[in-house]
């Protein structure tokens, strides 16, 4: 059964405050705990609300404002991620009214372009919409996928492959898998999200880091590929929103040194 957004909220800042040490906001530690981290009124009290208002907050009881979720994301020691996770709980974003699978021309022109730089269209769910001769070169023939397939979330986690051609898998694939969790918790009732989430619930990795509520934004960077016709390659991971589409993103793979550039130049012919 799917829980509302104030529930995953309060499941969320539980589990932030039951990892945070005492020591770490200056309270001595006890023997006489009897719960993991701080208790709820240690943490009402260093973000100046009421200790039965902070536990309605956890129970997914009542609303709140931007300013006080981030008077308990400073007493609950979150880094920037997490916080901008916990503040999007206070934001409301406009679905898009476009049937499932549509993409603009504009997109499709620009991932063309791009070639032989890899490039893909993605929608909210990042299923992946369009991509381009570079892509594929890159990865796999994404036709060649059931459709439900054709996912980056399932293309990192369920395709093989993937955890020998990126390099850095491991932190990679969990800062993938903390963006979408971040963005299903907001959507609970999206049938999508949900199938995904099954899906990748059957991998062991997903489902312990998934169990631990780990949260990511996405951040511009540099991703090492070890392609077995290329070899060692550096790209520039760039991701871009559509303002004309609401919910589509431009995912960009730019090379990041002259022989990455020359490198991909001979993989799409």
């Amino acid at each position: 059964m799917n829980s509302g957004p104030r529930d995953e909220l309060g499941a969320f800042l539980r589990s932030r405050r039951e990892r945070l040490a005492p020591s770490a906001v200056g309270l001595p530690g006890s023997a006489r705990r009897r719960t993991p981290g701080l208790r709820r009124e240690e943490i009402a009290e260093l973000a100046g609300v009421s200790s039965s208002w902070y536990a309605w907050l956890e129970q997914g009881r009542v609303r709140t404002s931007e300013q006080v979720l981030r008077s308990v994301a400073r007493a609950l020691r979150l880094n920037a991620d997490e916080t901008a996770h916990v503040l999007s709980f206070t934001e409301h974003v406009p679905p898009t009214e476009q049937p499932p699978g549509w993409v603009s021309r504009n997109l499709l022109s620009l991932v063309e372009a791009l070639t032989p730089n890899p490039a893909v269209v993605l929608d909210p769910h990042w299923d992946l919409l369009a991509w381009n001769a570079g892509y594929t070169a890159l990865l796999t023939d994404l036709a060649r996928l059931a459709p439900k397939q054709r996912n980056l979330l399932w293309l990192v986690f369920r395709w093989p492959p993937s955890r020998t051609l990126l390099a850095s898998w491991e932190p990679e694939a969990r800062s993938l898998l903390g963006q979408f969790r971040a963005k299903a918790a907001r959507n609970p009732e999206d049938d999508r999200y949900a199938e995904i989430t099954a899906e990748l619930l059957a991998d062991p990795d997903a489902a312990r880091w998934y169990g631990q509520r780990e949260t990511a934004a996405f951040h511009p960077s540099v991703r090492r590929f070890t392609h077995p016709v290329a070899g060692d390659l550096r790209l520039r991971y760039t991701k871009l929103a559509a303002v004309d589409v609401p919910g589509h993103h431009l995912l960009a793979y730019v090379p990041d040194d002259r022989g990455t550039e020359e490198a991909l130049g001979k993989l799409v012919p």
